[in-house]
């Protein structure tokens, strides 16, 4: 594990839960090193977590034999040279989004690692909160018809502080809202609703002497002929964590808020009177619920990541295909390209065309 903060922490303690809840794991993980930058505090995190032992280099991480995954929750900056060299030394990689911090380091990442012929996954979480996965498994049953709309805003609080002088903030380590928030709505975008076809966006940052953005909003268009929005910031005084979709079809609709975790709002053409419907996403046949409790009893944003790395892990051990349901690192690169065409049409004050690699 690189990184014991914010996301080595839900990282970890799903590997830890795995072990004995998602019974029996495709592959029983083993908690054999963590790295991080500062010594006594990565010491105490290998303690309180239950690795082996911890380093400040995450080098010693690549050359350990012993380690068959390697997972990156490191700042931005450290995605690629990491990332990269654990895959040419033949481990199997998890990275943490944005994949890269723009489309050139992201596709390089992808380019690279996909050669080796390690699994690879870039951390989008939200693809595995079992409202999403069943959205998805409701647009491609055709539940709500040919989707014409997606729109999604994920808003946030935590940035309005002129003080905060994290790594997120900092212009050679992070992306901003863009690449930090704004990439889960735009992976959202894609899994749920097609690839992105072009966009019109701004980006502004409203904290002075900030290096990077703290706000977003795009007008989106779809290969397949919808269209949509997309919104994210830091900066919206009373959002703690408002990551919000929805999707309108030909025949239905569905709508979701990420703190109101296990509701999946559903709307059909045929129940007009009824309006939308809440399905409490929580029965035995609901993805994932198997694993968990009863009908009722609901779940939390920790298992999300349950969810994700049992899927890296059974891919692993059936060498089988991480997409389309897990992200890849193929669609890492791509919300890159989104997020990028964003920050070019800010500046250009154009729609930019997307053009994939």
């Amino acid at each position: 594990m690189l990184g014991y903060g914010f996301m080595g922490k839900a990282h970890t303690n799903a590997y830890r839960k795995l072990a004995y809840m998602v019974w029996p794991p495709p592959l029983l993980p083993k908690l054999v090193a963590i790295c991080g930058r500062h010594e006594d505090a990565v010491a105490e995190a290998a303690r309180r977590y239950g690795y082996q032992r911890w380093t400040t280099d995450w080098r010693d991480l690549v050359g350990d034999e012993a380690i068959r995954l390697f997972d990156n929750g490191g700042p931005n900056s450290l995605h690629a040279e990491p990332t990269i060299a654990a895959a040419e030394a033949g481990k199997h990689v998890l990275c943490e989004k944005p994949l890269g911090r723009n489309a050139d380091e992201s596709y390089e990442m992808w380019q690279r690692v996909s050669a080796s012929g390690v699994k690879h996954m870039c951390a989008f979480n939200y693809r595995f909160v079992p409202a999403a996965r069943l959205a998805r498994d409701l647009v491609d049953a055709g539940e709500i018809g040919d989707v014409v709309h997606f729109r999604g805003r994920y808003l946030q609080e935590w940035g309005t502080d002129p003080t905060l002088d994290a790594w997120r903030f900092q212009a050679d380590e992070a992306g901003g809202t863009l690449g930090d928030t704004g990439a889960h709505v735009i992976d959202l975008a894609r899994f749920l609703a097609g690839e992105i076809a072009s966009v019109a966006g701004v980006v502004r940052t409203f904290i002075p002497g900030r290096q990077v953005d703290d706000a977003i909003a795009a007008s989106i268009e779809f290969e397949g002929g919808a269209i949509g929005t997309i919104e994210a910031t830091r900066v919206t005084l009373g959002h703690k964590n408002a990551l919000q979709w929805e999707l309108n079809g030909t025949k239905g609709s569905i709508s979701f808020e990420v703190e109101r975790l296990n509701e999946l709002q559903v709307f059909r053409s045929g129940r007009r009177a009824r309006g939308f419907e809440t399905v409490l996403v929580t029965e035995p046949d609901h993805p994932f619920l198997e694993w968990w409790w009863p009908p009722g009893h609901v779940l939390g944003w920790e298992h999300t990541f349950v969810h994700e790395i049992q899927h890296l892990l059974r891919a692993i051990a059936d060498d089988t295909e991480v997409g389309p349901l897990g992200a890849t690192f193929e669609d890492g690169y791509r919300a890159a390209e989104v997020c990028d065409a964003i920050a070019r049409s800010s500046e250009s004050g154009r729609r930019e065309e997307i053009t994939y690699r």
